[in-house]
Formats: C-alpha cells, structure tokens, sequence
C-alpha cells in the first residue's frame, strides 16, 4: 500500500505525530510520502496514493491557511481515496473540549470542501517556550481555561498515542 501523509505544523506536536504514524505504517511493510504542505507539493503524489492521511494542528480557532489551501486545491485527487483526517488541537484533550474541538474540524472542511472517510479529534500539547506573553495567556486562560497544568520543562503532552494507534490501525484495515 502507497501511503501519503500531508501535514503542517505548529510547534512540532503534530509532526511528532505523524512520524509516529509514519513508523506505525511502515511496519507491515507499506510505503510512505511524508509531505509538510508548507512546502511545494511533489508532483503526481495524490495519484499514486491508496490512503491519505491529512494532520495539522489548530490555533486561534484554526488549521493553518497552507494547510487548508493545500486540501482545497488537492481536494479532488483526496475524493477518489480514502482519508483520515487528523485535527490537533488542545481543546481535544479535555471531555468538555471536544465539540469545540469538533466545530474547528468542521469549519475547516466547509472552508475547504474536504469530505474525509474517517475524522480524528488528537490532542496536542503545550510548549510555553514557543509563545509570546500574549499566546502563553491565551493558551493558560482560554484554551487551559485556568487548569492547573504540570510543564515539565515548558512541555506537557496530552497526545493519546495508544488511541491514534488504534485509530490509524482502524483506518488502514477498511
């Protein structure tokens, strides 16, 4: 199987995450394109691709704009197979976040036309080392909502992994 990964990133959460994905579908032997849509597209990768994986993270209530414009202007090759997108955001890590969390998923499929086969909601992380004054307040008031939260050297992951296994592993068997 060709598997192709489009991806962006913030803070490098969700490129964490997709090399852990990478490594996960490499083991039974399937091929893998790893592509940061912050950059130019290879030619011709959409089309040899049995799956797609699309993962980019949320900030400010959004996927990155080159993300989005790359799913827009992919998004007729993304039609004709299967795609698990994977939204990673903060909000995700908390039971009261997650239609939150859904609505930014949402938005952005309305926004690009993207219509995945499968959806995840992932759980990113913290790095206070990468935010200005303004981004740590938002990021410990709005999105933390004034949770008292452990940064073990100014980072604390909330990533599920052992469910973003299973959830890869769902999405290549179907």
């Amino acid at each position: 199987m060709e598997l192709v990964i489009l991806y962006e990133t913030g803070e490098g959460q969700t490129r964490r995450i997709v090399g852990a994905i990478a490594d996960q579908v490499r083991v039974p032997g399937h091929d893998v394109t790893v592509i940061d849509t912050a950059e130019a597209m290879p030619e011709g990768v959409l089309e040899r691709a049995d799956r797609v994986i699309l993962a980019a993270p949320v900030h400010e209530r959004r996927h990155p704009n080159a993300f989005e414009a790359a799913v827009t202007a992919a998004r007729d090759a993304l039609a004709r197979v299967p795609t698990l997108m994977i939204s990673v955001s903060l909000k995700a890590a908390f039971p009261e976040g997650l239609e939150e969390a859904q609505d930014y998923l949402t938005e952005m499929k309305m926004r690009t036309g993207l219509q995945p086969t499968q959806e995840a909601l992932v759980a990113g992380a913290v790095r206070t080392g990468s935010y200005d004054y303004f981004q740590s307040q938002i990021v410990r008031h709005v999105v933390l909502e004034g949770r008292d939260v452990n940064l073990t050297d100014g980072v604390r992951e909330f990533t599920d992994w052992a469910a973003l296994d299973r959830t890869v592993a769902a999405f290549l068997e179907h």
